[in-house]
């Protein structure tokens, strides 16, 4: 329990002071002068709803972080008021609608085929067990030497993250919480990113 109260401090830094996203861009958390009333932690709690809610409908490149980062915030408040005894139900004033993937139409039916060989899974070096399969990987805007942030490994856990558009990998050590399965830090998301990009879409994440 104790190596995991590091995380709490970090978390609670960020409450306070915004949380920082890529590129120097610092959001702030409606958390500055809430307080522990329950009123001041519903409202702090819908106004990062409704943050979450608004880069949902209105994505770019770096809203993946700005969510994952602002959901570590929103999991915090959410401890806070159960400590206080809040019970509203707080949501987001214009949740942002599910996405629906586009009607495709029916196809005539083709004769059997006979079956391919199954494809052989993406190559990650092997060195562990692959986790969190299909997820994306982005960064979490955090400074300092290469490291990650997980919401299902606890500190000390070593991952490596292999971004398949290019074929680089990185092993790196578990430091916190976040809103995702693994978001780097800004220096070991430079290790493995392509130019420009924001986010890996084809990632393989082992437990080593």
């Amino acid at each position: 329990m104790m190596r995991w109260s590091g995380w709490k401090r970090r978390v609670a830094i960020l409450v306070g002071a915004g949380v920082v996203v890529g590129g120097g861009i610092a959001v702030g958390t409606g958390l500055g002068q809430a307080g522990e009333s329950c009123v001041g932690l519903d409202n702090a709690l819908r106004n990062n709803l409704n943050f979450i809610a608004d880069q949902q409908r209105n994505p770019d490149d770096l809203s993946a972080a700005r969510i994952a980062n602002r959901q570590a915030v929103v999991d915090l408040i959410q401890q806070r008021r159960a400590t206080a005894g809040c019970t509203a139900d707080v949501v987001a004033d214009n949740p942002a609608a599910p996405a629906q993937p586009p009607a495709q139409p029916a196809e005539p039916a083709q004769p059997a085929q006979p079956a391919d060989p199954p494809a052989d899974p993406p190559a990650a070096g092997g060195d562990g067990e692959v986790v969190c399969a299909g997820s994306t990987v982005t960064l979490s805007g955090e400074e300092g030497a290469p490291a990650a942030s997980s919401s299902q490994f606890p500190v000390g856990t070593r991952l490596k993250v292999t971004n398949l558009d290019n074929n680089k990998s990185i092993t790196v050590e578990v430091t916190g919480p976040s809103g995702s399965c693994v978001l780097l830090n800004n220096a070991a998301f430079e290790q493995v990113r392509e130019p420009g990009k924001f986010l890996i879409r084809r990632a393989v994440i082992e437990k080593v």
